[in-house]
């Protein structure tokens, strides 16, 4: 999954700015296809107390209504710098191919036509990467497998199941463990190794 997560980033064409925050960040493709650019700040507040980093408000998705999943959805996300960078980049673009007509209100994912993008539209884009990787297979792989590979991402490098599941947007633990058993790293063997180490291990 790892090596998965690093070739995403490393074939992403100019489309694909989409893949890369929903690799990174978690978001569900429901919250970023409604995604604005005023739910979106790519300088943050390095002269707060405390420091204020670059962030995303996931307060909408395509549900009916606007809300999101559920109540612990409603999240705001600090950006990683590859997501800041991309969606810098992607922004300055939209801003000159829009011209006068683009606003900070605007879609930060539209549609050719400049509408919200639908599932469809989106698949799309995922399999045109998909079969730039190498040892990954288009009919095994779709947009929601991102977000497992961000759940998986993170157990394998040590986060805690309860930021993990903070950071997807879980009503509870018990149902970032539910869905995404086969992502996370069991945590049971801890209070193993913690007394092995007091003790020694033979």
């Amino acid at each position: 999954m790892l090596n998965a997560g690093v070739t995403f980033i490393n074939i992403l064409s100019d489309r694909a700015h989409y893949i890369v925050l929903s690799l990174l960040t978690g978001a569900r493709t429901e919250e970023l296809r409604p995604l604005t650019w005023d739910h979106v700040d790519l300088d943050g507040d390095p002269q707060a107390t405390p420091l204020v980093p670059p962030y995303m408000a996931v307060w909408r998705s395509v549900r009916a209504g606007g809300d999101t999943k559920t109540p612990r959805s409603r999240r705001t996300l600090a950006l990683p710098t590859k997501c800041v960078e991309v969606l810098t980049e992607h922004r300055a673009r939209q801003q000159q191919a829009q011209g006068d007509s683009w606003s900070d209100s605007g879609l930060v994912f539209p549609s050719e036509n400049g509408t919200e993008l639908d599932a469809s539209n989106v698949r799309r884009a995922f399999r045109a990467v998909i079969k730039k990787a190498k040892g990954l297979d288009p009919k095994e792989w779709t947009p929601r497998e991102l977000r497992h590979s961000f759940v998986s991402l993170l157990s394998d490098n040590g986060l805690p199941l309860e930021e993990i599941s903070r950071l997807v947007g879980h009503s509870s633990t018990a149902t970032t463990e539910a869905v995404y058993r086969m992502q996370i790293r069991p945590v049971v063997q801890s209070g193993a190794v913690a007394m092995d180490r007091i003790f020694g291990a033979s």
